[in-house]
Formats: C-alpha cells, structure tokens, sequence
C-alpha cells in the first residue's frame, strides 16, 4: 500500500515527496524504495498535526505549499495532486484547497466510510460529513432515501500553506473533529477558508476497508 501511495505522489510536479510516519516498518519500505520518510511523534491526533511536525523540522516558508496525500489512496491520480496544489492561484486567500466528485448512488451517498461535502456560492467548504448531506427531503419516502441529487463525495486529499497548516496544528482537536473523526472540521470549526473544486480526473477507489484493499490491489495488479 506504502508503495502505491508513494509512488502515486513521485509522478506529480512536486519539489519534494516525503512520507511522514510514527512506524519504523513504513520508513523502511521508503527507504528501500529510495524515497525519503520522516519518522514523527505516534502522538498525531491527525495526519495535519504529522505533517505540521515535519514542516516545523524542515523549516518550510510560511508561503510554500504542502499536499497531504493519506496513506490509502493507491489509486489517487498525480494530476489531482497537482490540481489541488494550484488552486491556491485561483483563492489566493484560502488556508486549506481540497476536491470533490459528484456522487453516484444513494449506496454511496449512505455510506458511512464516504466523507460528504456541502459547499456555498464561492466553492467554500460549509460542512463535511460521514452522514448523507445534502439530504433530500422530497427523495424520501416512509424513512428511505432515493434521491442523491447535488451529493459530492470529499477526496482525501489537502494542500495548505505552510504558515495555514502551523496555525491549524497548533489547535486542539475540535468538538465536531472529535464526533466525526474528520479533521478537515477542526479548520471549519475556526472560521478557516477552505475551497472546494470539482476533481479534473476520475480519483479511482480509495480504501477503508479490507474489502477495498483487495479490490484496489486486482485493479493494480491487472496494471490499471
């Protein structure tokens, strides 16, 4: 899996590529692979507070930009990465960018281990949840939903300013993070610009559960 990720992110246009990990076993598939890994505290509330300790270590500039690829995304496409890397040219003023795909069924929609994101006007991020919103008052009938009319599923995927990330690191877990397990809600929580764009490429699966790993790895193995 350690593999596919990194390997994932080295064909974006990234300066530098680091995996951050509190697992002495994952740094040294890295290693082996001839990437470079950054052992951090096993502390992390979160993968934001791991990157926050390695940007503090490397002693970025507030202005550089940071993607956060998590470490289940082996079928995340490096264009994407990039995509989400340059909307900081269109929202100059955002602290946090991430994409979104429209959803594909009410099984999806309904899916706990699908994160949902709702966005205003300007393509900011209102809310984000395990939960199936927007819900469709008029798609349900005698406690069923049929309508995922308007749902757009949230991809795994950050970038930050450096000066952005340090700020959101340094806060504690929030109310709603803590319900959730999202930590994209802390940021929300205190007011932070986060903005929202379609993605420019189908992202492929990601993997919550052991159903989806072995799914991904015959995807990867058939060489797609």
């Amino acid at each position: 899996m350690i593999q596919w990720v990194y390997e994932r992110a080295r064909r974006s246009s990234a300066r530098q590529v680091i995996v951050a990990t509190d697992d002495e076993r994952i740094a040294a598939v890295v290693r082996e692979l001839g990437g470079e890994a950054a052992l951090t505290s096993a502390a992390h509330a979160s993968g934001t507070d791991r990157i926050a300790e390695v940007a503090r270590r490397e002693r970025w500039d507030d202005g550089d930009i940071v993607v956060n690829l998590q470490g289940d995304e082996p079928l995340m496409p490096a264009a994407l990465l990039d995509q989400v890397a340059a909307l900081f040219d269109q929202y100059a003023a955002a602290d946090l960018t991430t994409l979104c795909v429209p959803l594909e069924s009410v099984a999806v929609l309904l899916d706990p281990n699908v994160v949902k994101v709702v966005v205003d006007a300007h393509q900011r991020a209102l809310y984000f949840s395990r939960a199936p919103i927007p819900w469709s008052r008029d798609g349900a009938h005698d406690g069923l939903q049929r309508s995922f009319a308007g749902a757009q599923r949230h991809l795994g995927l950050y970038a930050y300013r450096v000066a952005s990330l340090l700020r959101l690191a340094a806060l504690p877990p929030s109310p709603l993070e803590q319900i959730e397990k999202l930590e994209q809600l802390r940021a929300l929580e205190q007011a932070m610009d986060i903005r929202v764009a379609r993605a420019a490429v189908a992202p492929g699966a990601d993997v919550n559960t052991a159903q989806d790993l072995s799914a991904v790895a015959a995807l990867l193995q058939a060489g797609r």
